[in-house]
């Protein structure tokens, strides 16, 4: 039935191409969709066939830039997937809903190579259905069709196809048998760079670059940097007391390129009795979750493309779309319940080193209503409730690793073997050395942050009394477990009481740029924030309360932290890439706070030890305590940290309640009795420049 549904809209498609019922600028539109519908179609057929198999490096790499070319600069000034240009050639009531339309078939290059029929009928029928509104009514009086019909029938695609997508999605995510990725790491000829071209994602030098560069390193190399990730992994379970011979499945998430490394994890996950489920990061209006990538993916064509497209969803968004969403999520997740109950959490393998971007907010994108927003944020929280009956939060882990990419600069190499080098650094060092930091704050009843060089961070800590002090702490000594590298101690300070400025110059949140961000914080709820990103206030509000407040109205904050890996900062201080490094190593370069959940969400009831025997008590703050009343109040589904780099601080003081302090970082230098090991690579960095 797929087939014949299939071949009946690409027998449409073709005469759309020559039809003139429509006038312009519809008709050129219409055609121009039409024709990349038959490019896919010739893509599909061409995969059926086995061609891709025989083209030589340069043929895929020639049609690789042919797929993506239209969203690429300078093509997307004049593409109809951008916005102003949709709005600019079609007009305001139909410009935004067509750019989303010809954004929504993009989606149709991945399951080209995927062979996903189902997935090209239904937007090939999208396509033909609007395109046929828009006869009509040119037959009927000459005229576009009314807004509100296309957009009706946008909405109710968007409605019907949720379930088969979400359904989909979950299969992939939670079972083992969904392989389409596995199949390419676990049976391709690596050292052969063809072999990513078969995924459909869009291939760069970077991706290429690292591939070639991984084929470069020993056996020996590949497998340490394996056995970094996966036994970081491991021990997240160990070190959070939960069970992992109780799990089957871990979800692997990286870029396209890192496919040596990739299949040596693969092969130590099996040795602990996990399968991996590996999929592609979402594209279309069903799963792309704004600018960030869940999942595995290839290089990002055009970051504006995507910031332009990331709140699609606001013009179809409604509480009967949302209900239906959150009873279909449910309902996949109970037709996968057994895979959930083993599924052990991701793995994710991230990259850093990309050009920083520098998104402009266009007034023809798609931006959420007030009352879409309470609705994104009423979904995240009860869509992360129904996920965690189902996954338990208490009984899963994770772990985060991140390495550069060649566009980092022409010290690639040499950057990459440093990161290496930070990612195994002594963490027997490094846990004795913190340990001493958390028996000095474990003294107080407050920290004081405060900046230096300009920076205005001026805020007290408060943190949880301890019963017992023999027997408890407030900090966890963090080494190299689920997030790598080594190097903090961190803990979910008490709300009440803490109070003051956070503020840095320049600060990178989920691949987004942030200059002079402050933060205002009474009672360990965010108060005020500003940016100065934009040429008004109201743009660099609208931009942090959608990307790091993520439309709520405030957040706690869920967590503070002392960063002590400064041979991380000292490295990216040598090749001037500090404002590349990925918030995984940048949390370790200096003071953070997270705002949002906190460390602990949804296993605040395990209990979680220090080497040193003592247990972890500071897993919970005030608002997460309310699950124990209304759990729909108690999280946020979001924790976003914001790092004090060492050379914009100026003093981290533990304060006693008898009003005493330990100094334990003055002048961005540690001065805690026991920590002096810490100040050797400044020492090192100051005797180079000298």
């Amino acid at each position: 039935m797929m087939e014949e549904r299939y071949q009946l809209s690409i027998d449409r498609i073709k005469e759309v191409t020559v039809e003139e019922i429509l006038q312009q600028p519809f008709l050129d539109y219409f055609r121009k969709v039409a024709g990349f519908l038959l490019e896919m179609d010739r893509l599909y057929v061409d995969i059926t066939k086995g061609c891709l198999e025989k083209e030589s490096m340069e043929e895929l790499q020639k049609r690789n830039a042919a797929l993506y070319e239209d969203i690429a600069a300078p093509s997307y000034e004049e593409s109809y997937a951008n916005p102003d240009y949709a709005v600019s050639r079609l007009g305001e009531p139909y410009g935004a809903l067509l750019s989303f339309l010809y954004t929504e078939m993009r989606a149709m290059i991945g399951y080209a190579y995927e062979q996903e029929i189902f997935e090209y009928v239904i937007r090939m029928e999208l396509f033909l259905e609007i395109y046929g509104a828009f006869c009509d009514a040119f037959q009927e009086n000459s005229m576009a069709p009314d807004r509100e019909r296309i957009r009706d029938i946008m909405y109710w695609y968007v409605s019907d196809y949720s379930e088969p997508e979400m359904e989909q999605r979950i299969g992939e995510q939670l079972d083992p048998s969904h392989c389409f990725a596995g199949d390419i790491i676990m049976e391709s000829d690596l050292r052969d760079l063809r072999y990513l071209y078969r995924y459909g994602e869009y291939i760069t030098e970077n991706e290429i670059g690292t591939a070639r560069h991984l084929n470069e390193l020993s056996t020996e190399e590949i497998q340490k940097i394996a056995d970094t990730y996966t036994e970081g992994y491991r021990m997240g379970f160990v070190n959070g007391n939960k069970d992992l011979s109780k799990k089957k499945v871990v979800n692997i998430r990286f870029c396209v390129g890192f496919e040596r490394v990739i299949r040596q994890a693969i092969l130590n996950f099996r040795k602990m009795g996990l399968q991996p489920t590996i999929y592609r990061a979402g594209y279309s209006i069903f799963h792309r979750r704004g600018v960030y990538k869940i999942g595995y993916y290839g290089a990002c064509i055009n970051k504006q493309y995507e910031y332009d497209h990331k709140e699609d969803l606001a013009l179809f968004y409604d509480k009967l779309l949302m209900n239906r969403k959150l009873e279909i999520l449910r309902e996949a997740y109970e037709k996968e319940k057994e895979w959930a109950d083993v599924h052990a959490g991701p793995a994710c393998m991230e990259v850093f080193g990309e050009e920083i971007f520098q998104p402009v907010n266009k007034k023809t994108a798609c931006r959420m209503s007030e009352e879409q927003q309470k609705l994104s944020v009423e979904y995240a929280s009860r869509s992360g409730s129904i996920v965690n009956e189902y996954i338990r939060g208490d009984e899963r882990s994770f772990t985060i690793i991140a390495f550069p990419i060649p566009e980092i600069g022409p010290d690639y190499e040499q950057i990459f073997d440093e990161v290496v080098r930070i990612n195994t650094l002594d963490y027997q060092l490094y846990e004795s050395i913190q340990q001493k930091i958390i028996e000095a704050l474990n003294q107080a009843c407050y920290v004081r942050i405060l900046g230096g060089n300009g920076n205005r961070t001026d805020i007290s800590v408060f943190l949880q009394e301890l019963k017992n002090p023999d027997r408890e702490t407030n900090f966890e000594n963090c080494v190299a477990d689920v997030n790598i590298p080594v190097g903090e101690v961190f803990t979910s300070p008490q709300l009440k009481h803490t109070d003051g400025t956070l503020h840095v110059s320049r600060v990178f949140l989920n691949e987004l740029e942030y200059r002079d961000l402050e933060i205002h914080f009474r009672d360990g709820m965010i108060t005020s924030y500003d940016c100065r990103n934009f040429a008004t206030e109201e743009e660099n509000k609208r931009y942090i309360k959608e990307n790091v407040l993520f439309h709520h109205e405030s957040l706690p904050i869920g967590e503070f932290a002392i960063g002590t890996n400064t041979t991380a900062y000292v490295v990216a201080a040598k090749y001037g890439i500090a404002d590349k490094m990925p918030i995984l190593i940048a949390e370790k370069m200096g003071p953070h706070f997270a705002v949002g959940d906190t460390c602990y969400s949804h296993s605040e009831d395990v209990a979680v030890y220090n080497p040193d025997g003592k247990e972890i008590v500071a897993r919970d703050n005030e608002v997460s305590l309310l699950r124990k009343t209304d759990r729909s109040r108690a999280y946020f589904n979001c924790h976003t940290d914001i790092t004090i780099p060492y050379d914009e601080l100026e003093l981290i003081q533990a304060v006693r309640r008898d009003g005493t302090v330990i100094p334990i970082i003055q002048g961005g230098r540690f001065v805690l009795p026991g920590c002096e090991a810490l100040n050797i690579p400044f020492d090192s960095e100051k005797s180079m420049n000298s």
